[in-house]
């Protein structure tokens, strides 16, 4: 695994002109719409009859409207043509969009405006499937965390940028800054290197509405891969939600201008690419899918405190952004802002990463579509839940309120439908609590297919040790009393772990867990178990006992020995007298967790198992 910095994919050309090409398309699309929203928000604007607050959810849903039409086709096309070739297309169809844009400011045709913001939609929608294919063809799996970090921090820089020059710049000039980047992000999309067609014999079929549901059935060939889109697909309905609220939240909650808006959307930019960035370290070069609930947790609770850092509207007007700082209450609606965005980072860059990684390839782009798709009706949905909730009679702040209680209820809905990826926060808020963790040979676990994990057992939290670090799910295979302690019982039951007795105490349970076993094993699963047969009283390895060499006999599959070091004496490991150790000696342990090469099934002891089991962990007691 490479323990490379993810910064230093800014200098490979694998990676560099790609970024740079999606760079500079998410900044021409935030230079038009910034220029777009301030026009018909702080100029009183009106388009059809409709006013700045309506129009603002209008232009939202305008923009996300071709994500639905148009990503069925869009996904075929990315799967089945090389993608440089596509993206420099793309980039020639944004030229042509902004020439058209530059001439609807500079004679002041609103309604073109739009249109073009209905056509630029189109055109990101094409981009999409293209831009998150490409990085798992072009990135090792363990660079994806740091890849799709970057390209969301990118984005929100971007989105800041945009900003800033879209609040700033006179309509005549804004036409054409917009060329000026298109023609950039063509230049950088020409340095892209080939990158194959996954099915270039794929039949392009124009029928989108069955298409459409052909490629939700790609997305849901694999049930973690589909709920992770519709953990996304709610970031997004709850993240447009949010900001499209922000120009009108300034004017009538703030009372303030349209350098104020900016720094709002700026503050919710930063944010993101501060959380993004993030992620990697946090989830040291893996998809740590324990992140999503810590991300969805903050997202609640910060729009909880955005509703009580201004209730109710100012009667103050405010200009300047020095006046709006020096005005109570302000620095906490930027901070809670930031935070927003930071846990939105934490929260959608695993998921981006683990669809990469967890999709059939040559399906992968037309399963991005369907993410498009649904991220597309989510946020159009998000769009007309504001409009008539504003309708209703709700106040901005109220609305936050909304969303933040209806993040909890998806939150609750999707964990309970998944419990992998609550079971893995708890399981690296523990592991980032009490110990340091440092894993050697990861490349050795099996990435697909069934397998038997054994290691060495020291503490009432090695099962937990292990699943929050061997990025497979594992079912694992426990002392029936250790699994109905009562604190933990919950953790084991989510983790589907089975519990088993001697055949003195229970020969039923034995035999039960014996055949669940080998139904794991039969379903492609890993199966950790715990050979010793009981945690260590002294902190040596004792005998592995033959439950290991059945287990086989009934299903050769192969077997991985783990060994953890370093957890004597530390928390929830025994005392001598027996008892658990509630005071650790070792605060913090720093723990060492490797994993030593598959053992055939045919070359598989007991004996051999825990000759290499302590040989891995060596003298580190």
């Amino acid at each position: 695994m490479t323990e490379s910095n993810q910064f230093s994919l800014l200098g490979q050309r694998r990676f560099a002109p790609f970024f740079g090409t999606q760079f500079l398309g998410a900044l021409n699309d935030n230079i038009f719409r910034q220029g777009l929203i301030i026009l018909v928000t702080f100029q009183g604007v009106l388009i059809a009859g409709m006013n700045h607050s309506q129009l603002a959810n209008v232009a939202g849903a305008l923009f996300i409207l071709p994500f639905f039409l148009l990503s069925a086709t869009a996904g075929q096309l990315a799967d089945k043509y090389e993608k440089s070739m596509l993206m420099r297309r793309i980039k020639l169809l944004e030229i042509v969009l902004m020439l058209v844009a530059a001439y609807a400011f500079f004679v002041q045709l609103y309604s073109l405006l739009l249109f073009v913001l209905f056509l630029m939609g189109c055109q990101s929608t094409l981009f999409g499937p293209v831009k998150y294919a490409y990085l798992p063809q072009q990135l090792m799996p363990e660079e994806l965390v740091g890849g799709n970090a970057l390209v969301e921090a990118g984005t929100f820089i971007a989105i800041i940028l945009g900003l800033i020059i879209g609040g700033v710049t006179t309509q005549t000039l804004l036409g054409v800054c917009l060329v000026s980047v298109a023609l950039a992000g063509y230049l950088a999309s020409r340095q892209i290197p080939t990158t194959r067609a996954v099915d270039p014999e794929l039949k392009i079929s124009l029928n989108a509405w069955k298409v459409t549901w052909r490629i939700i059935g790609f997305a849901r060939e694999d049930r973690t891969v589909f709920l992770s889109i519709l953990g996304i697909s709610w970031f997004w309905f709850f993240g447009s939600a949010m900001t499209l609220q922000i120009p009108a939240y300034t004017m009538e909650t703030l009372n303030g201008s349209p350098a104020i808006t900016t720094s709002l959307l700026i503050a919710f930019a930063v944010g993101v690419g501060i959380g993004s960035l993030l992620c990697e370290r946090m989830s040291g070069h893996r998809i740590e899918l324990g992140l999503v609930p810590f991300g969805s947790i903050g997202l609640s609770l910060f729009a909880v405190d955005l509703y009580f850092a201004q209730p109710t509207a100012h009667t103050v007007t405010v200009s300047s952004i020095s006046d709006f700082l020096g005005r109570p209450g302000s620095w906490r609606v930027l901070i809670d802002l930031s935070l927003l965005g930071a846990f939105g980072g934490f929260y959608s860059v695993p998921l981006y990463a683990l669809i990469q990684k967890r999709s059939e390839p040559r399906h992968l782009s037309r399963i991005i579509a369907a993410n498009n798709i649904i991220n597309s009706i989510f946020m159009v949905a998000a769009s007309i839940l504001a409009v008539v909730l504003l309708r209703l009679g709700l106040s901005i702040p109220e609305l936050f309120l909304v969303l933040a209680v209806l993040n909890v209820a998806v939150a609750v809905y999707i964990y309970g439908l998944l419990p992998e990826f609550l079971m893995r926060f708890l399981a690296w808020v523990l592991i980032s609590l009490f110990y340091r963790i440092r894993i050697t040979g990861l490349e050795n676990v099996p990435s697909k297919g069934p397998a038997v994990v054994v290691c060495n057992h020291v503490s009432y939290m090695d099962p937990i040790l292990l699943a929050g670090s061997i990025k497979r799910p594992m079912r694992f295979v426990m002392y029936y009393r250790i699994f109905q302690i009562p604190l933990l019982r919950f953790f084991f039951e989510h983790l589907q772990a089975i519990p088993i007795a001697g055949a003195r105490e229970d020969e039923q349970l034995m035999n039960e867990a014996f055949e669940r076993v080998d139904e794991e094993l039969a379903a492609g699963n890993i199966v950790c178990i715990f050979p010793e047969g009981g945690i260590t009283r002294d902190g040596e390895i004792q005998r592995f006992r033959p439950g290991i060499e059945k287990i086989i006999a009934r299903r050769a599959v192969p077997v991985v020995p783990v060994s953890l070091g370093r957890l004597w004496g530390s928390w929830f490991s025994r005392r001598k007298g027996g008892g658990i150790r509630m005071i650790p000696g070792r605060l913090l342990a720093r723990v060492p967790i490797t994993v030593g090469e598959a053992v055939p099934a045919r070359d598989v002891t007991a004996a051999r198992l825990e000759l290499l089991v302590r040989t891995l962990r060596g003298d580190q007691r």
